[in-house]
């Protein structure tokens, strides 16, 4: 693995993401799908001799601001690296320009998961797994990267409980300390969180398939749910041979979508007191709670007026849709319960889906696969609104909880104000661009949203008729595919990069 620290992050992608596929390579030729079986071989051979090549000719390579330079292979990572992604796609589809094998690609890799195959009988069961496959390895990078090169230079959340200016390098201590080699971090995390990652994502998938579902299926479903991507090679959950105990099993894997305490490898003591007193879990169990309450309610009313409250097999089936697709927009995944649309049948009321969209916005936990403005800074402005209102009632009082708790509300607050602005900005930019391609006004917001929070599968439940993005133009595709790499990467992380002291080194 040290070996592997010497070479270009960018390098080291392009290998690992050809070696990925022989596995649609060997699926397809087991299934004897012949065509899809040589082009993923073929690809897989090719882009490894390629990785290869450039390797040798890369390695030992060093920059003068090395944490920068790993910050511009990670946005050159999810702009470039689809290119090569998308050419089996591409050939394996034959039906699709490469244009749409790219948004596919970008969409797969970003954790999006947004698709322009409404059909998905249209796609080879290899292709769809070459899909999850994209999004779990783009899932496990944003969880290695998001320790090992956002957390040292306060970005990724990391900047609210900071008290470093973000974007800056700071001398650290403990797990993301900065005097050790960014490279060295990368190879380091990646060996405590690998098998964690790998190890939950076998799990989900071995007790799925326990409960009923068939492997091809129950494996795109547990990497869609560690990385937070939706895909589904049934077009989501609705057809899932598992059923409610499928969904109950998968919103158990979700909590690591909403903290990164749950898995990570730095807390070796305390972890059950650190999980208690997390913010971020606290703050998520009351969207859990209140809105999947508030929606009940709602449609338990619109049941009363047709005088149908008393149907409680309706009532509970209605109760447990809310809750899982609850827990599923608000970390980003998208799937939608299969009991989603018993609610509508039962009160004949439309849910609204600017609850959804609120939900995506919010975002998940920090460092996880979760896209959105994250729970932490939405936290840290909760608390500082607190603060200022009570210091309208009393202008002299002093604010305890600690240290920790003060940055926070101050600095914590103020730099999650700017982000959450930088989030605005980014979204009436998208929506204007998206409407210059001749895009409504409707349209534009929900596609919007749901690039820049990394919650592709919006597009279909959100708005009042479901959205296809097969229907949109190449531009508005291009437009999305940009706005896909702003949401996962994080506008401060792109304005780090215009750092001057990057540039003129």
């Amino acid at each position: 693995m040290q070996s592997l620290a010497r070479l270009p992050l960018f390098v080291v992608l392009m290998g690992v993401s050809a070696v990925a596929m022989y596995v649609p390579a060997f699926q397809a030729y087991g299934v004897r799908d012949l065509h899809e079986a040589r082009v993923f071989f073929y690809g897989a051979n090719l882009f490894l001799i390629l990785a290869t090549m450039i390797g040798l000719a890369t390695r030992g390579h060093r920059t003068k601001h090395q944490a920068r330079g790993q910050l511009l292979s990670l946005l050159a990572a999810f702009t470039l690296l689809p290119v090569m992604l998308a050419i089996p796609f591409y050939e394996a589809v034959e039906t699709t320009s490469f244009v749409n094998a790219y948004f596919e690609m970008v969409s797969s890799f970003t954790t999006t998961g947004a698709t322009l195959f409404d059909n998905p009988d249209r796609l080879a069961p290899s292709v769809h797994l070459w899909r999850a496959i994209v999004a779990w390895l783009g899932g496990f990078l944003m969880w290695v990267t998001a320790i090992a090169i956002l957390a040292p230079m306060n970005l990724g959340g990391f900047e609210v409980t900071s008290t470093e200016e973000a974007g800056r390098v700071v001398q650290r201590t403990g797990p993301f300390a900065s005097r050790i080699d960014p490279a060295e971090r990368l190879v380091r995390f990646t060996v405590d969180l690998l098998p964690i990652y790998g190890g939950l994502t076998a799990i989900l998938c071995f007790v799925l398939i326990m409960a009923g579902d068939p492997g091809l299926i129950a494996l795109c479903h547990a990497m869609s749910i560690m990385a937070t991507s939706g895909i589904s090679p049934i077009g989501g959950l609705d057809e899932a041979p598992s059923g409610r105990l499928g969904e109950m099993l998968m919103v158990l894997f979700l909590v690591f979508a909403i903290s990164r305490l749950t898995f990570a490898p730095d807390i070796r003591s305390g972890r059950v007191a650190a999980l208690r007193g997390d913010p971020e879990l606290r703050f998520a169990a009351v969207f859990i709670l209140a809105v999947p309450l508030f929606l009940f309610l709602r449609h338990w009313s619109g049941a009363y007026d047709v005088a149908d409250q008393d149907n409680l097999a309706a009532g509970f089936q209605a109760f447990w849709g809310s809750i899982f697709t609850v827990v599923s927009f608000l970390t980003t995944t998208g799937f939608a319960s299969a009991d989603w649309g018993t609610a509508r049948d039962w009160s004949g009321l439309p849910t609204p889906g600017l609850v959804l969209v609120g939900l995506a916005l919010i975002g998940g936990g920090v460092a996880t696969t979760s896209g959105g403005v994250k729970l932490l800074r939405v936290y840290a402005l909760y608390k500082h609104g607190l603060r200022e209102i009570d210091r309208l009632i009393h202008p002299s009082s002093v604010a305890g909880a600690g240290v920790e708790a003060r940055q926070i509300r101050r600095q914590g607050a103020y730099i999650a104000w700017i982000f959450f602005m930088l989030f605005a900005l980014s979204v009436a930019l998208t929506m204007t661009a998206l409407s210059l391609t001749g895009l409504q006004f409707e349209t534009s917001m929900v596609l919007t949203v749901a690039a820049l929070s990394s919650t592709g599968p919006l597009a279909s439940v959100a708005a009042e008729t479901p959205i296809s993005y097969a229907g949109i133009t190449d531009a508005a595709k291009m437009i999305l595919a940009a706005a896909m790499v702003l949401g996962r990467l994080e506008a401060l992380a792109i304005i780090a990069l215009l750092n001057p002291d990057f540039w003129r080194s």
